[in-house]
């Protein structure tokens, strides 16, 4: 039976209980004989996984939370209600809370927090909107579903119903009440290289085979003889000192052979891999395939494309659930990507002379920008003495016409 087979059978059955280990044991089968067992946690000793999860949590908590309505078909801002703004309390603010749960978003699939507070906006579920979010584990929660419908959250040993438990999901098909796991998913990637990994550890160690041998080539030995000239020779050598011996004795290091052991490799094709289970292309993280390059006109061509091809769906489903259940009608939220987006200095100038030009922006808007304020009438007065005075030519329309 496939994993995804498995994964749908363990909701088949009425108020199945099932934990985000559950859920990653079934996709992984049972498979013996590794080392190394991943799971959401173990996961983040590779660094791939590592350096994916950090980057993308870390763009999507830089990103300002701004919440918007519309008048006369004009997006205007409007304050933001708290839980955008200390979403976990006084001392966890937006942008930590945004990193925790994208994490968990972008490693299990599934991020869930209590609902300890709710103001006094009636929501679409006719309770008050959530006003306080706390974050729990991963591995605090079970989930308890009949088909795709989840009936209860289990949290530490309490049992909540599903309206005091935020729950986001990503990585979704149809009749799972959970999102997929991209760990669960990459585990044998992951532990194909955490085995790799380990198995250089060990050897360096010389934890993995002997370091070297000691040979006698002139009799048999015993093991008392044995164990006698190995003690002799490690005491020896041990301090850097000299090691006196016949002509008999023979010293052989063993020494690894990286192409035949082939961790190298193997630890190089995982970091590609993993780049492509969580959504970052290996080059931004460091991890590009030996031999193949990817250029780009500027910083911000390629900062846009990971946005349109691999980040900004995640901040678009984001955005929806916060509009969906944390703000009033007709209030929308957005994540702003334009940081993410930053020119460089030069190509920024041109852009903003553009606008100004083609009567798109204003010189005061271009100001703000930058937050700068207005010109004032003096500062103007001085442009007019570096480069000549402004010269307007009134229109007026003709009164008449001779003949």
């Amino acid at each position: 039976m496939g994993a995804w087979s498995k994964v749908r059978q363990a909701f088949t059955r009425d108020a199945q209980v099932v934990t985000a280990e559950e859920l990653l044991a079934v996709t992984r089968g049972q498979r013996t004989g590794s080392t190394v067992r991943v799971t959401a946690d173990t996961a983040l000793r590779h660094s791939a996984v590592w350096a994916c999860l950090r980057l993308r949590a870390d763009l999507v908590s830089s990103m300002p939370v701004d919440v918007y309505r519309r008048v006369n078909g004009i997006q205007v801002e409007v304050p933001k209600p708290p839980v955008l703004v200390t979403p976990g309390g006084a001392k966890v603010g937006i942008k930590e809370w945004l990193y925790s749960s994208q994490v968990d978003l972008d490693r299990a699939g599934n991020v869930f927090g209590i609902i300890t507070e709710r103001s006094g906006v009636i929501g679409p579920d006719q309770r008050g909107l959530p006003a306080r979010i706390d974050l729990v584990a991963l591995g605090d929660v079970t989930v308890r579903a009949t088909g795709s419908e989840i009936t209860k959250f289990v949290i530490g040993g309490t049992e909540y119903d599903p309206w005091d438990v935020w729950h986001e999901k990503q990585y979704t098909v149809a009749g799972m009440p959970l999102g997929l796991s991209p760990v669960a998913y990459a585990a044998w990637t992951i532990e194909e290289s955490l085995n790799a990994q380990q198995f250089a550890r060990d050897w360096f160690a010389g934890g993995a085979i002997p370091m070297a041998e000691l040979k006698n080539t002139g009799k048999t030995i015993d093991q008392k003889q044995a164990q006698v000239a190995r003690d002799n020779f490690h005491a020896a050598v041990s301090t850097g000192d000299l090691f006196v011996h016949g002509n008999d004795w023979e010293y052989k290091p063993i020494q690894a052979v990286a192409t035949q052991s082939a961790f190298i490799e193997a630890r190089q094709y995982g970091l590609s891999d993993i780049s492509r289970f969580f959504g970052c292309p290996g080059d931004m993280i460091d991890a590009a395939v030996s031999g193949s390059s990817i250029t780009y006109a500027s910083i911000t061509q390629r900062n846009l494309q990971f946005l349109i091809m691999h980040l900004g769906p995640a901040v678009s489903r984001r955005e929806d659930a916060f509009t969906r259940n944390l703000t009033p009608g007709p209030r929308y939220v957005k994540l702003n990507a334009d940081a993410l987006l930053r020119m460089d200095p030069e190509a920024r100038a041109r852009t903003i002379a553009s606008q100004i030009t083609s009567r798109t922006l204003t010189p005061s808007e271009a100001r703000a920008i930058d937050d700068r304020a207005p010109l004032t009438e003096t500062e103007y007065a001085e442009f007019d003495r570096l480069f000549g005075a402004r010269t307007t030519t009134p229109t007026t329309a003709a009164t008449g016409a001779s003949s």
